[in-house]
C-alpha cells in the first residue's frame, strides 16, 4: 500500500509572534511550535511517522510565509527513500515567501537505499524583499553500515524558477559518475547550502556573506572537496562532498550559523532537536 500525505503551513506574524497555522492529510505532521529565541522566530520539527519511503509514496508539503513572519523548519531524522518494485517514491516541497518574509529550511539528511527509486524536489518562490536559507544533504547508501549503494537512482531538483535551477540523476550503476574523478571521485554525501534571495543582493551584503563561508571552508577537513559560490545576483551556494554525512553537516551549520549572524543580525540558535 503507498502511502500520499500532504502537509500545509503558513507562517504569518500575530500580535508581534510568528506562529505557524498548518493542516495535513495522510502521515505527515508537524510538531508544536517553539520559540527558543524569542516571539520573532518560530521553530517547527516535522515528522513522516512511517519513517521512509518506498515505490509509489509520495510527501507533498507547501510552505507559504508573509509579512515579516520567520520561520525555521528541520526534521528529527534522515529521510529514508527505501528499494522500490518499480515505481518512484516522490518527495516534493513548494516553498512561497511575501513581503518581507524569511524562512529556514533545515531537513536532515536524505538516504537513498540500494535498489530506491527516487526524486526529491525542492522549489522556492520569493517576493522582492523575501530571504531564504536552506541546506540540501543527500547520502547514497550507508557506507558506515556496510549497505552501499549500488543499484537504483536518486534525481535531485532544486529551483527559483526562471533565475537558478539545479537537476540531476545518479544512477547507482553509473561508475564514472559514481566514482570517477569528474563526478562524486567516491565520495557518499553530495550536500548543498542555499542563501537565496527575491531581489538582486546588495553587492558588499553578498562579497562579505561569501568570503564569510571561504573563510569556514577553508579551515574545515573538507576544503578539497568543498567551494562557495554565487551563480547570480540572488543565489550563493556552499557546494560539498564528503565520503559521510557527518562532516558535511559539521561544515554546513558553521557556514549557516555565519550567515545567519551575517545578513539577518541572529545568533546561530539551533534547533533543540539537533541534540537530543
Amino acid at each position: 500500500m503507498s502511502w500520499q500525505a500532504r502537509l500545509d503551513v503558513d507562517y504569518r506574524v500575530e500580535q508581534q509572534r510568528t506562529v505557524a497555522r498548518y493542516s495535513h492529510s495522510g502521515p505527515l505532521r508537524v510538531l508544536q511550535s517553539l520559540y527558543p529565541e524569542g516571539d520573532a522566530v518560530c521553530h517547527n520539527v516535522l515528522v513522516h511517522p512511517p519513517g521512509g519511503l518506498v515505490g509509489g509514496d509520495t510527501l507533498d508539503l507547501h510552505i507559504t510565509a508573509s509579512g515579516t513572519a520567520h520561520g525555521l523548519v528541520t526534521t528529527p531524522g534522515a529521510t529514508r527513500f527505501y528499494r522500490s518494485a518499480g515505481e518512484p517514491a516522490v518527495q516534493r516541497t513548494r516553498i512561497t515567501l511575501a513581503d518581507q518574509a524569511r524562512l529556514e529550511w533545515l531537513p536532515l539528511e536524505a538516504i537513498a537505499y540500494n535498489q530506491c527509486l527516487a526524486e526529491n524536489h525542492l522549489s522556492l518562490n520569493l517576493a522582492p524583499q523575501a530571504e531564504c536559507l536552506g541546506w540540501d544533504v543527500t547520502a547514497l547508501g550507508l557506507p558506515g553500515a556496510a549497505l552501499p549503494f549500488e543499484q537504483g537512482r536518486f534525481l535531485q531538483h532544486l529551483e527559483l524558477p526562471g533565475v537558478w535551477l539545479e537537476r540531476g540523476c545518479v544512477d547507482a550503476e553509473d561508475r564514472r559518475l559514481m566514482d570517477g574523478p569528474l563526478g562524486l571521485a567516491g565520495q557518499r554525501c553530495m550536500a548543498s547550502l542555499f542563501w537565496v534571495t527575491g531581489s538582486v543582493m546588495d553587492r558588499q551584503r553578498r562579497d562579505v556573506g561569501l568570503a564569510l563561508a571561504r573563510q569556514v571552508v577553508a579551515a574545515h577537513a573538507l576544503n578539497p572537496t568543498a567551494g562557495a559560490t554565487c551563480p547570480n545576483g540572488q543565489v550563493m551556494v556552499v557546494r560539498v562532498l564528503s565520503p559521510l554525512v557527518e562532516p558535511a553537516m559539521d561544515l554546513l551549520r558553521q557556514v549557516w550559523g555565519q550567515w545567519r549572524t551575517h545578513f539577518w543580525q541572529l545568533p546561530a540558535v539551533s534547533p533543540r532537536v539537533w541534540s537530543t
